[in-house]
Formats: structure tokens, C-alpha cells, sequence
């Protein structure tokens, strides 16, 4: 049964490290949460290793410049993990062709086709139209308020190609400042409901975890998934993948899923349950906002 906590500092002398998501627990798209910057930097004083997990196609040394500017510290965190970084080796590494039609808003595509430093010998990867293209990256829909179903014309076409659609960020939808939006992650499921072939690379699949505990290493950290502990607010991204990956897990029940949970500083027990039980997920813990 999901165990609804005060605060982070409660549990947090179990684990080692942390698996953070960052959209909806550190940050709302716009500004950082004071709260949770403060509970991670306590975190991390008393030795407790913070590893950023985001479903972001971004590289992470570009995650990392956006959340300063957001006003997350440098010292709430020890290293980043993101879905683009490990989506981005796989496309250097031929899983959708070298060329490719690449789906996303305006300027998101510069630094995604940046070879990753980890490959020592990356493919030559360019974009093309959709008609010459080998395979699709999508890195985001071109309009995030737009429904994803406007893109069934060019779908049907790439499924009559055989294309694959390599997924840089598995979310369905974030909220940036209160506002939701449509993600990759819508993309990639209409393009499977349609036949197609998606490929994932970020939470829940086991790609971005590996990388993640690569990142943790490379700290001198050697933690075993006991040692970890997993936050998100994600049912089926972050809690799913904690989940599959035999991992605990802290679910932040006022992001994604506020009026489900009913949640204001705390979630209301039974709507969490309601909620729990529906999406048929039991995190380990459960908290309204983390702190």
C-alpha cells in the first residue's frame, strides 16, 4: 500500500540516490519550485547522490542551462540523465537510417543532431522531406497545442514506407505553467495505434534507466537498485519505469495528476487511492508536492 509522506527528508535517509524527474517536481516548464530545490540540496549535504532523470529531448548540458535559468541551483544535483542523450546515440547509431524527417518545433533539431561524445565512430545522420526520409525522429509535435491527430496524413504515409519513429521523449503531455501540452509521446502512440513502429528511448523504457546508473558511476557512486529511490509524478513514465526496474518510488501526486488526487498540500487519501487503483500502479510512497 502507498505510504503518503510529509516530506522527502523522511525517507531519505534509506537511499543512497535519486532518480529525479524534473517537469512537474523541480520545475513547472517556467520556474523552479523553491521547495523541492531546497529538499534536494539537504539531500545532497547530508552525501545522498541526485541524478536528474528527464524525459527531455534535449542534450544535458543544454537540460542543464535551461533549469539555471529556470533558478534550479547546481547544487541540488550531481548529474543529468536524458531521454534526447539516449535517443540521440541510437539514431548516431543507424536504428532509424541516415536519413531522416524529423518532427518537432522550430530550432529543437540543431543541437539533437550534435554526435554524442560516448560513439567513436556515429553515422552521418540528415534531414530530409518525409517522401526521402529512411526513418522519422520525433523530437516534439510542430504545434504542442495542436492535436496529434492532424498528423494521421503523414503518418499513413510513413507506415506505407515502413519508417520507424525513433520517440526522443516518451511524455504525452507536460503542464508549462499551468498549461498543458502535447508531447513526442502523443506522436509515437498514434503512430503505433496506426501500425507504425516506435521506438522509445526515455522513462519507462529500460534505455534512459541504464543510462542513468551509467551517470551514477561515473560519480564513484555503487548503488544498488535498493539504494534508489525514484520521483516523479509520471504514472506511467516515472512510477511505470521505477516500477520495471525494481526500484522505490516517491509519486508527486499535485503535478500531472492534481485533480485526480484531489490534491492541494497533500493528496486526499481516498482519491489517491481511487486514482492508484484505476491506473493500476502502487508507488512506494506518495506526497502532494515534493519538499
Amino acid at each position: 500500500m502507498t505510504q503518503i509522506i510529509p516530506s522527502l527528508a523522511e525517507i531519505s535517509d534509506r537511499y543512497e540516490a535519486l532518480f529525479v524527474d524534473l517537469w512537474g517536481c523541480v520545475h513547472d516548464g517556467v520556474k523552479a519550485l523553491p521547495e523541492a530545490v531546497a529538499a534536494l540540496r539537504a539531500y545532497r549535504e547530508k552525501g545522498g547522490a541526485v541524478v536528474l532523470v528527464t524525459n527531455s529531448p534535449r542534450p544535458r548540458a543544454s537540460v542543464a542551462a535551461q533549469i539555471r535559468g529556470f533558478g534550479v541551483t547546481d547544487d541540488a544535483w550531481d548529474t543529468i540523465a536524458t531521454s534526447g542523450d539516449s535517443a540521440r546515440v541510437a539514431m548516431f547509431r543507424g536504428v532509424v537510417g541516415s536519413k531522416v524527417w524529423v518532427m518537432g518545433e522550430t530550432g529543437q533539431e540543431a543541437e539533437f543532431f550534435e554526435p554524442p561524445k560516448v560513439l567513436d565512430d556515429p553515422i552521418e545522420v540528415r534531414s530530409v522531406p518525409l517522401d526521402e526520409a529512411e526513418g522519422i525522429v520525433c523530437l516534439g509535435p510542430f504545434d504542442p497545442m495542436a492535436d496529434p491527430a492532424e498528423n494521421r496524413p503523414q503518418f499513413l504515409m510513413a507506415k506505407q514506407k515502413g519508417l520507424k519513429l525513433l520517440c526522443a521523449n516518451p511524455d504525452i503531455v507536460v503542464d508549462r505553467g499551468g498549461v498543458r501540452e502535447w508531447c513526442a509521446g502523443a506522436l509515437a502512440r498514434l503512430y503505433t495505434e496506426m501500425g507504425g513502429e516506435s521506438l522509445y528511448f526515455g522513462k519507462p523504457h529500460a534505455p534512459i534507466y541504464d543510462l542513468a546508473r551509467r551517470r551514477l558511476a561515473a560519480l564513484g557512486r555503487n548503488v544498488s537498485e535498493g539504494g534508489i529511490l525514484a520521483i516523479g509524478d509520471g504514472i506511467h513514465t516515472d512510477i511505470a519505469g521505477a516500477i520495471g526496474e525494481d526500484i522505490d518510488s516517491l509519486f508527486i501526486s499535485g503535478g500531472l495528476a492534481a485533480e485526480e488526487t484531489r490534491t492541494t498540500h497533500q493528496p486526499d487519501p481516498d482519491a489517491l487511492k481511487a486514482y492508484l487503483d484505476k491506473e493500476q500502479f502502487s508507488p512506494t510512497y506518495a506526497i502532494g508536492q515534493l519538499r
